[in-house]
């Protein structure tokens, strides 16, 4: 999805001004229109029209609606669906070092999506955009490096990564540094570390860290046992589908029912 951006919430003396700079040939005020167009703010929803506004702003060069444009071909939003256009896009944008065309590239090379898949050429572009602080980048390098995908594995090398993600509240590093922390994966084991992490995931709706968490405390891992505490993370794993959560869900249930007798 597109990013909004200063476009939002304009004014209609802004927007009047924005539209007028547009028609003369400003390429961030075409930019901004086409978000506008794009996201449905002061006007219409309409992705044809935002995308002859990024094209506009393309022919001349701009990073942002060459970004904003592979959006449109690889979600196929007012043009007709095409990685292969995307993926042009995504590049003119990285090479003028867009962040997020820079992370999509690497999304392309690690699929397969309109290139030949090649985890090297994913963890290439995923370095470039985490270099530039991109979580979801940084993020994925971790996993490059977690399962040895176009990399030497390495659990020291992924757990600096996920740290990295995760100090930008990227739920699913946290998730997977609570997982490191837990078994012991390039930091020395500590339950305590592992809820921590867990606990921030959650927080934030990550259903496998809802279900670790709840695992903790039905046993008593890093935290006091709580079978309340736990019955109440595994339901909330559990109503987002999380395999494990249901038959976790039950056990800890018949376990109160069990206390409840006594």
């Amino acid at each position: 999805m597109v990013e909004e951006s200063e476009a939002e919430s304009m004014d209609t003396m802004e927007w009047q001004m924005n539209r007028q700079a547009a028609e003369q040939g400003d390429m961030e005020a075409q930019y901004n229109l086409g978000l506008c167009y794009y996201n449905g703010e002061d006007v219409e929803q309409s992705y044809e029209e935002a995308v002859r506004w990024f094209r506009l702003a393309v022919e001349q060069g701009y990073a942002n609606a060459q970004y904003s444009l592979g959006v449109c071909y690889e979600n196929g939003e007012g043009v007709e669906q095409s990685y292969k256009e995307a993926l042009h896009w995504y590049r003119l944008a990285a090479e003028q070092g867009n962040a997020d065309a820079q992370y999509n590239i690497g999304v392309f090379y690690e699929n397969g999506y309109g290139v030949q898949q090649s985890y090297e050429e994913a963890v290439r572009w995923y370095r470039m955009a985490a270099a530039q602080e991109d979580a979801y980048a940084q993020y994925n390098l971790g996993v490059c490096y977690n399962k040895g995908l176009g990399v030497e594995q390495s659990y020291e090398e992924a757990v600096h990564w996920y740290r990295l993600a995760a100090a930008q509240e990227d739920a699913f590093a946290q998730y997977n540094l609570g997982v490191c922390y837990e078994y012991g994966e390039g930091v020395e084991q500590s339950y305590e570390e592992a809820v921590h992490w867990y606990r921030l995931a959650a927080e934030q709706g990550d259903a496998e860290a809802q279900n670790n968490l709840g695992a903790c405390y039905l046993e008593g891992r890093g935290v006091e046992r709580s079978l309340k505490e736990a019955e109440y993370w595994f339901r909330l794993a559990e109503e987002q589908g999380e395999e494990h959560a249901k038959r976790n869900l039950e056990l800890c249930r018949k376990e109160l029912e069990q206390d409840d007798v006594e």
